[in-house]
């Protein structure tokens, strides 16, 4: 909850431009286009914006169903952008432009799961922080993962994804109809938790896979 509220001001600006966005029938093709752009240039934030077109849905301002295919297919245009990127430039380009430590740690740990669960990974991933990006390149460079099966499994996550975030908001929009800004709050805090939820669980989990090797590692 203390993340989501961090970040009220910008979450409130968001929204304040997307009503003027709405009112100029601009909204659409804007979470088309940041949906797309987030997952090769991260800094865009794709999520606050679904979520914010939701609670603007619950509102009345803007038709749920639109906006979960534009967020949907947007996420999957953008993905397949990024595993497109990977194949071409390759695992040592991408890794320099991504030049920062987190990033390399992100690849790495992206390669070793697609290896071992490919497609609940690709799934997963759009839930953790920074998770779609190292993914969707790693898949592109890692040429044992062929294109079909990324893309049947991109589909899927693309339209889960796109539902969750734009219901998400839609929701809290519906809770206070009339003071939409609150219902951008709950949601925050919602997603927020969601979040934390899954790196929780995926560290317990790599955790306890570290264990048996410690264990083996160590000398009576």
């Amino acid at each position: 909850m203390a993340s989501a509220l961090a970040t009220l001001p910008g979450i409130l600006a968001v929204l304040d431009q997307f009503e003027q966005w709405v009112s100029s029938d601009w909204a659409y093709a804007a979470i088309f286009a940041v949906a797309t752009i987030d997952a090769f240039f991260p800094l865009v934030p794709s999520e606050t914006v679904v979520i914010t077109a939701g609670v603007l849905a619950g509102a009345g301002d803007l038709n749920l169903l639109l906006v979960i295919l534009c967020a949907s297919t947007g996420a999957i245009l953008g993905d397949n952008i990024s595993y497109g990127l990977g194949t071409w430039l390759g695992e040592h380009t991408v890794k320099r432009v991504f030049k920062g430590e987190k990033s390399h740690k992100g690849f790495e740990w992206a390669e070793r799961q697609l290896a071992q669960r490919g497609t609940y990974l690709i799934i997963v991933a759009r839930f953790i922080p920074g998770g779609r990006t190292a993914t969707t390149f790693s898949a592109g460079y890692i040429q044992s993962f062929p294109y079909r099966r990324f893309l049947a499994a991109d589909i899927l996550a693309g339209f889960i994804w796109g539902t969750y975030a734009s219901c998400l908001g839609y929701f809290g929009g519906k809770t206070f109809e009339q003071q939409p800004w609150k219902g951008l709050i709950l949601a925050f805090v919602v997603a927020t938790g969601i979040a934390a939820t899954v790196e929780f669980v995926r560290h317990r989990r790599a955790r306890r896979r570290e264990q048996p090797a410690r264990d083996v590692s160590t000398p009576d």
